[in-house]
């Protein structure tokens, strides 16, 4: 499938390249994008008017006029649409999402924040807080996947649920969920598609 998505390639391809930096160090470099875009937007939407004098912004209330002055305007529109909203929409169509251009360039973005070294103390905390709490790998825990092959410890489709979609972005028939709801069997039948790989929201 990334086949026919270039940059979706070249995104997966730079994330996960070498020893498997890069994917920490973007999630350093994307926190530090978003810190950066908490102080400019509040910096921006920060106001500073005395409630009461009837120069209230828009004509809002005084509560309105206070929670505007104290800057948390910014950030709950940072919050809402520069992190959640992409967040949920990543999870719902995460090919479609990486297939974007702008993507790959935030992510060159964030890797550079990252390699500047301003948070380069998240690194020696991370390590302290490994040895301290005696983290592993997985593989420690669960083990390879030969391993659990070997044990017949591997995935049981019969027990596997559908995947679970966001509200609002799934595209299967109400009518179909209706069934679902009132057959067991149509329900089965729908989970044992979907442990088969196939897309129950494309019926």
């Amino acid at each position: 499938e990334r086949g026919r998505a270039p940059f979706a390639l070249k995104t997966c391809e730079l994330l996960f390249r070498g020893d498997g930096h890069n994917l920490p160090g973007f999630m350093i470099g994307r926190q530090l994008c978003v810190v950066s875009c908490f102080f400019i937007i509040a910096r921006v939407t920060s106001l500073n008017v005395e409630p009461g004098n009837g120069n209230n912004i828009f004509g809002v209330s005084d509560a309105a006029q206070t929670f505007f002055n104290m800057g948390f305007l910014g950030a709950v529109i940072t919050t809402i649409l520069g992190s959640i909203t992409w967040q949920l929409v990543a999870s719902a169509f995460p090919l479609a999402f990486l297939s974007n251009p702008l993507v790959y360039v935030f992510l060159r973005i964030c890797l550079f924040l990252e390699a500047t070294g301003i948070a380069s103390g998240a690194w020696v905390l991370a390590a302290v807080h490994k040895r301290v709490a005696g983290f592993q790998r997985d593989e420690v825990y669960i083990g390879t996947p030969e391993e659990r092959e070997a044990k017949d410890l591997g995935d049981d489709k019969e027990v596997m649920h559908a995947l679970a979609k966001l509200p609002g972005f799934t595209s299967m028939p109400e009518a179909l969920v209706k069934l679902m709801s009132q057959d067991p069997s149509v329900k089965e039948f729908v989970r044992s598609m979907s442990a088969n790989n196939i897309d129950v929201g494309d019926l």
